[in-house]
């Protein structure tokens, strides 16, 4: 039998924890029923911020982001090129699997708030599958001259929220 380090194995802990308190926050009724027009906090959902949100994800997911960086407010589009968001976004060592709506606030006309949770496989060091994981990302989405965009934090790296 193979010995196991002791960072890897607290690697393996903290990932086992994360996914443990994933599951336990996704067993959470505080979603609003489908067929509810109102939000928890009584604002009116957007569908189509939510369906922008996820058409951009399923670009990731494809490792198209050329193509999701279309999704991105004309703002930060002029701080970042097309090319270099591709590559930041493509090479990331996490493979994103599935996303899925899990709550959306909208309220201000223009601006949705959007939780998406993310499937994904991640790479540990000194193991050799692929560690599945869920997670949580919150998205603001703003409509500009009619179409909604995603507008990332100023200080996070491209794309990740």
């Amino acid at each position: 039998m193979k010995r196991v380090s002791t960072p890897l194995l607290a690697i393996l802990i903290a990932a086992s924890a994360l996914m443990a308190g994933c599951a336990a926050d996704s067993a959470k009724p505080d979603k609003a029923p489908a067929d509810s027009t109102k939000s928890a906090v009584g604002a009116v959902p957007n569908k189509a911020a939510e369906d922008r949100a996820l058409e951009r994800w399923k670009l990731l997911i494809a490792r198209k982001a050329e193509q999701a960086y279309d999704y991105l407010s004309p703002g930060f589009r002029a701080t970042k090129k097309r090319d270099e968001y591709a590559r930041e976004m493509n090479e990331r060592p996490v493979q994103w699997k599935k996303v899925l709506p899990y709550r959306e606030v909208c309220d201000k006309p223009d601006v949705c708030v959007i939780d998406l949770q993310v499937d994904a496989g991640v790479k540990l060091p000194g193991v050799s599958n692929m560690v599945s994981t869920v997670g949580f990302v919150t998205e603001t989405w703003i409509r500009s001259h009619g179409k909604w965009y995603f507008l990332p934090e100023a200080n996070a790296p491209a794309g990740r929220n």
